[in-house]
């Protein structure tokens, strides 16, 4: 399967630049679309509706935030991931905020943002362990060690969120219904205290209770 890619940047040049390597990569992604403001990357977005979008922050017109806050209401379905230079703590509190698939610096590797990618069409959260670290590290009141107040079953059920499962993959895995696995979510939510499933898939990575 292909995925459909729009790239949301300002700058021409990275776009291009962009562009280029994912023609590398042609059998598995293709560039539908390119945006050089927000505003231009929410009208790109109702009209391509492409798989994922590759968005920057610092643009005119709206910026990467604002732009993704609409097309997260208008268009939910589609795969969100940050991509930009900002390590503003207050950027990535934001951004996970509206349940993005990802975020991720500018400054990562080409092989590892094809990896990053793959990892979201099976519903993973295309983070780094360095910002899965940043964003554990500014969720309030996470206690180091948490996790070891999980039970055997909540962290079959924490691993297998990290790994993108959906709730109906989860209770048919483990052989128990979809409304235990909410209660088992629920309960890893509130001993982690966190907020979302990307908060707590980044926990499971940093603590390294998942493999990458």
């Amino acid at each position: 399967m292909t995925l459909n890619i729009l790239i949301a940047d300002d700058h021409k040049l990275f776009r291009q630049g962009l562009i280029s390597l994912m023609r590398t990569r042609g059998d598995f992604v293709k560039v539908v679309g390119e945006a050089a403001t927000g505003l231009e990357a929410i009208q790109l977005a109702e009209q391509l509706r492409p798989d994922i979008i590759l968005m920057d922050i610092y643009m005119p017109e709206r910026n990467g935030i604002e732009a993704t806050r609409e097309i997260r209401i208008k268009n939910p379905e589609i795969a969100i991931v940050i991509l930009t230079s900002s390590e503003s703590d207050k950027h990535l509190k934001e951004a996970v905020s509206l349940g993005i698939s990802g975020y991720l610096l500018k400054n990562l590797d080409g092989d590892e943002l094809f990896d990053l990618i793959a990892g979201i069409e099976r519903g993973e959260a295309a983070m780094t362990r360095t910002m899965a670290a940043r964003l554990l590290k500014n969720a309030a009141n996470v206690r180091a060690g948490a996790h070891e107040e999980l039970t055997g079953r909540e962290l079959d059920v924490l691993r297998a969120v990290s790994h993108g499962a959906s709730n109906q993959e989860i209770a048919e895995e483990l052989i128990i219904s979809v409304n235990t696995v909410k209660t088992h979510l629920k309960n890893i939510s509130s001993k982690l205290q966190l907020d979302n499933r990307t908060q707590v898939a980044a926990y499971a990575l940093e603590k390294g209770l998942v493999d990458l």
